[in-house]
């Protein structure tokens, strides 16, 4: 199992065996952003021909697969403090900065003269909300046992089959005008079936392989521009490492929001990640490290990493309680950002940032108690159920 792990890094040092150099960010860089842009063109075509949840679930499978690698690596070494440190890292990233940057990018764009404050989410897309609220329910389970077994694994897997079973039953989206549509859609819905299906696999394969081989000497480069400003081992692996591996997804997220309909895309492109990030991968971590350590062994967490998988919870939690209603509004977007920021500059303040997200949590609860907040996602997500998967 060893070799497997270190297939692709051993590969990307013997064709780049100084990648690990701070200049090569100036080739590593370009790369991941191509990348990202071929991978997000196979999502924007494959979106009229199956559903564009399972276009952004696809999606979500090859931009959080350096993530995966990321973790699988420090699993196989049995680094379980930077483990969780990675994986707590890239789940407030995603919540608490993609989520806003979405927003803020989409009010760039579509929202002069104080228009289009607030981003109305698709009805489809409360599958999302509704197996992301399941993912960080299973992350409260994993808190108080304090531990990630097999078993944890298999239930974690059984639920992101269940996510992937409902995207399946949705229809594809309706197909635009073709001079509506992005250059490489609009030629690909004019193409025969097979040439279709061949360009949009092709897409997402040279994407993905693309994407994993560089993703190493992405990385490698950041680690010697992080040394040379005197960035630590685990301020790295909690912040900065999930933020350049997760970079392809905010790069396509920020890509649909530019385009006033691709602004739910671009915003369930992060939370479709996060779904991934609370139920797949880690699903396959006690695995990997079972087998490292020889016997099934499960992860066990300290004190310390229990408050990270608490403040996670917590901001997780808020997340939830604010797309509930399928919308995602300035003060919203404002108020993750601000707070993901004090966490981020101020690591000492996590229980404070703990605290405010429960009592957020909690006021967001009492508005929907008092009717004064709508909870759309639980309404879309049974006529959706109704509609399309029960039948």
């Amino acid at each position: 199992m060893h070799w497997l792990f270190g297939l692709i890094p051993n590969l990307i040092n013997t064709i780049y065996p100084s990648s690990s150099g701070a200049i090569h960010a100036l080739w590593t860089f370009p790369a991941i952003v191509l990348l990202a842009l071929v991978i997000s063109l196979g999502a924007d075509s494959a979106q009229y021909y199956i559903s564009q949840g399972l276009a952004l679930a696809i999606l979500a499978w090859m931009q959080t697969a350096p993530e995966f690698m990321v973790e699988a690596d420090l699993a196989w070494h049995k680094e379980v403090h930077l483990l969780l440190a990675n994986l707590t890292g890239s789940l407030r990233l995603l919540t608490g900065l993609g989520l806003p940057l979405v927003f803020f990018v989409s009010y760039l764009y579509h929202g002069r003269g104080g228009k289009n404050t607030t981003i109305h989410i698709d009805s489809a897309h409360s599958i999302e909300v509704v197996s992301f609220t399941a993912g960080v329910l299973y992350l409260v389970v994993v808190y108080v046992k304090g531990s990630l077994t097999m078993l944890d694994g298999i239930l974690l897997l059984l639920l992101y089959l269940i996510y992937l079973f409902f995207l399946t039953r949705l229809p594809s989206r309706e197909k635009g005008e073709p001079a509506k549509m992005e250059y490489v859609p609009g030629k690909i819905m004019h193409m025969s079936r097979w040439y279709r299906s061949a360009s949009i696999l092709a897409l997402f394969v040279i994407g993905g392989v693309g994407l994993i081989l560089v993703v190493g000497p992405f990385i490698n480069s950041m680690k010697g521009v992080a040394v040379a400003v005197g960035v630590s081992d685990f301020v790295f692996i909690q912040w900065l490492s999930p933020f350049l591996s997760e970079f392809p997804e905010k790069l396509s997220a920020f890509m649909w929001t530019k385009k006033e309909e691709g602004t739910t895309m671009g915003l369930m492109n992060i939370v479709s990640s996060t779904v991934n990030q609370l139920t797949l991968l880690p699903a396959l971590l006690p695995f990997i490290y079972a087998y490292a350590v020889g016997s099934v062994t499960p992860i066990q967490f300290g004190a310390h990493q229990r408050s990270e998988i608490l403040l996670t919870i917590a901001q997780c939690s808020t997340t939830i309680v604010l797309l509930v209603d399928m919308k995602f509004s300035s003060y919203e977007a404002g108020g993750l950002f601000i707070i993901w920021c004090i966490q981020f500059f101020v690591p000492a303040a996590r229980t404070i940032v703990t605290m405010i997200f429960f009592l957020w949590t909690l006021t967001e609860i009492g508005l929907i108690v008092l009717k004064v907040k709508g909870v759309d996602s639980v309404e879309n997500f049974i006529g959706t159920y109704k509609r399309y998967i029960k039948t």
